[in-house]
């Protein structure tokens, strides 16, 4: 598979969400796919946006941990004891797993890193994705690999690594 070649990608972007300023669906498209390319040739993907209500409710029960955090990522596994004997070409093949982004954490952590909110969302969706690629950042190599990784993709997509330091405009450092 090549790098440059673009996944297909069947998204569903599902707004439930009273945040304003929201990207377009083109954007989400484009930056799962930038994920993918050279990673998958085809992927079907939920990705579900929320308030900080949802986000603390889904945080607190999938992981246990209070409070919204920017992204949360479900991966699809057929359940080991279900041999459908899938053809490649079986729509179900694509099934990637499900993303769900806080629009109020990404617009805050946004401010507070004194990033463009375009570039944190682009970051929430290009991380999530690759975690549903089975990367992570668990280890000291696992996070450099997966960091490496996201700071090429978001630079191929016209956006500043996420992980070097940024400047603020009153001379402030964030990471």
């Amino acid at each position: 598979m090549s790098g440059d070649r673009p996944a297909t990608l069947d998204l569903d972007l599902q707004i439930a969400s009273e945040a304003s300023d929201l990207p377009p669906s083109a954007d989400f498209e484009r930056w799962a796919a930038a994920a993918l390319a050279g990673r998958r040739e085809r992927a079907a993907l939920t990705i579900r946006l929320v308030d900080a209500e949802e986000g603390a409710a889904l945080n607190r029960g999938y992981r246990g941990r209070e409070g919204p955090t920017n992204v949360l990522s479900f991966p699809f596994d057929l359940p080991s004891d279900l041999d459908l004997g899938l053809d490649p070409e079986d729509p179900i093949a694509d099934l990637l797993g499900d993303l769900v982004i806080c629009a109020d954490v990404v617009q805050r952590e946004a401010r507070e890193q004194c990033k463009s909110e375009q570039a944190h969302w682009a970051h929430m969706v290009v991380h999530g994705v690759l975690h549903l690629l089975d990367y992570d950042h668990l280890t000291q190599s696992d996070a450099e690999e997966m960091e490496a990784v996201e700071s090429g993709i978001l630079g191929a997509l016209g956006f500043p690594s996420p992980y070097e330091d940024q400047t603020a405009h009153d001379g402030q450092r964030s990471i």
